[in-house]
């Protein structure tokens, strides 16, 4: 049996532990879970559209008997080749409004050469879109529709802000299926997944699917803080958003310009390793090393080196990923102070940045090569069998006429050109850019499971 004396004291320790429990404060962040994300929708719903584009491909058709070829009725004859004729290829995507007289924002892989664009609101209505602008370095278009009423449009808020951990809401039209919405958590920040230069993206387990490209990634406040871009296929619980702050500053430019105009220095770096950092005599791997400069660029003029390691500009820590953005979004003309260690030693350079011009590497190969390349990171690389690095993925080559580049074909990769290890657009276009019309850059393709040495004519 408990005696008397030990059930008082027993009741006055749950007691007291009441009244603790009382001044033990719940977390903010549990406090802020909502029992449903239904109002948040509700409120966002009518600021969402869906996105139907038409493609027009022209495409030779077949010849009509192509099994008897040596039968004389079917032989070639002037009109024996297949007639031209076209095709109609649709795609579906998302999109948000961002202002009440018909601006929305959506991805530019959307609405890239679309022929015909069609908008339909919440309320079912359609509406001929036409595209304002586009930048497919960080897949933002800009379109807009005509409409005789303001429209509601979502609130933007604060991806500088987002933690990992926070609730976030993908809402879009994912297989054509209308308004979908799904729920997740930020996964990871500042992912780069070898899209572009200037991947930045927001990691989410909120189901991402085809058709929810350009839709807005929601914070609990109703709040866009991204934009639903790309999904690894495959893979379960991994989607990723562009932050919506990287969206404000080329709406605007779009909205005003129908471009994005980009800051430009002239460098190729590479990431710190810690052997190079023991190599370099470093005391951290913070920063990047040059590898490459551009002659008479901006570094150039500035008197940045080969391997000088860049660790600060404009007052911010630099990262193999940070740097392309810091300096993209740095004006034409204005002045940066650059901070290296060369030797050993802090140097201190100013440097004025010049005008990107639009696709300036991308541009350069078209125009030497007839190519479109489109760089793909180390981790991507892994996929197609490249072990030690990245390179310059083939995504159109030319096949007719004097301009024929011979035997290089789409999803073809470039790893070197004349000796050099390339691993991007970028570092190829280097090297073209030395070179006179009529030069031949011997490169080396992986195709498929296989290695390739192609000899390239530089053009005119």
């Amino acid at each position: 049996m408990i005696s008397k004396s030990k059930f008082s004291i027993s009741i006055i320790i749950i007691c007291q532990l009441m009244l603790l429990g009382c001044f033990i404060s719940v977390p903010a962040s549990a406090a802020l879970i909502p029992d449903s994300f239904s109002e948040i929708v509700k409120e966002s719903a009518k600021a969402i559209v869906n996105i139907s584009t038409t493609q027009v491909v022209k495409q030779k058709a077949p010849r009509f008997f192509p099994f008897f070829p040596d039968f004389p009725f079917f032989q070639d004859s002037p009109d024996s080749e297949g007639r031209e004729r076209e095709f109609r290829r649709q795609s579906l995507g998302s999109g948000f409004i961002v202002d009440s007289e018909g601006y929305i924002i959506t991805n530019s892989h959307v609405v890239e050469n679309a022929d015909d664009i069609t908008v339909t609101l919440w309320d079912e209505s359609e509406y001929k879109a036409k595209v304002k602008g586009r930048d497919s370095k960080t897949d933002i278009a800009l379109i807009k529709i005509d409409v005789d009423k303001p429209l509601p449009s979502a609130a933007l808020g604060d991806s500088d802000k987002l933690n990992v951990g926070d609730w976030v809401i993908a809402v879009g039209n994912p297989y054509g299926l209308g308004h979908t919405v799904t729920a997740g958590i930020v996964s990871a920040k500042s992912r780069f997944i070898g899209s572009g230069p200037y991947d930045d993206f927001i990691q989410t387990d909120a189901a991402i699917n085809p058709g929810n490209s350009g839709g807005p990634l929601f914070n609990i406040k109703g709040e866009v803080v991204g934009i639903n871009t790309a999904i690894i296929p495959m893979a379960q619980g991994i989607g990723f958003a562009i932050p919506v702050n990287l969206a404000k500053e080329i709406m605007q430019s779009l909205k005003t310009k129908g471009y994005v105009e980009r800051g430009w220095l002239g460098v190729t770096v590479q990431k710190i390793t810690p052997e190079l950092a023991e190599s370099l005599k470093l005391t951290s791997k913070q920063g990047v090393l040059v590898t490459d400069v551009v002659r008479n660029s901006p570094a150039d003029k500035a008197k940045i080196k080969r391997k000088d390691v860049i660790v600060q500009f404009a007052g911010e820590k630099v990262s193999e990923y940070s740097l392309p953005r810091l300096v993209a979004a740095m004006p034409s003309g204005k002045q940066a102070v650059i901070k290296v260690i060369r030797d050993g030693k802090p140097v201190e350079l100013t440097v004025t940045i010049s005008r990107q011009e639009e696709g300036m590497p991308e541009a350069l190969i078209a125009e030497k090569l007839g190519l479109k390349t489109k760089t793909i990171s180390p981790e991507i690389a892994l996929q197609f069998g490249i072990m030690d690095g990245g390179g310059a993925l083939v995504t159109e080559a030319a096949q007719k006429g004097p301009k024929t580049t011979e035997d290089v074909q789409v999803r073809d990769i470039i790893i070197e050109a004349n000796g050099v290890r390339i691993n991007s657009t970028e570092e190829l276009a280097i090297i073209i850019r030395g070179m006179k019309s009529g030069e031949r850059l011997l490169t080396l393709l992986k195709r498929g499971s296989s290695y390739l040495y192609r000899s390239l004519r530089v053009r005119e």
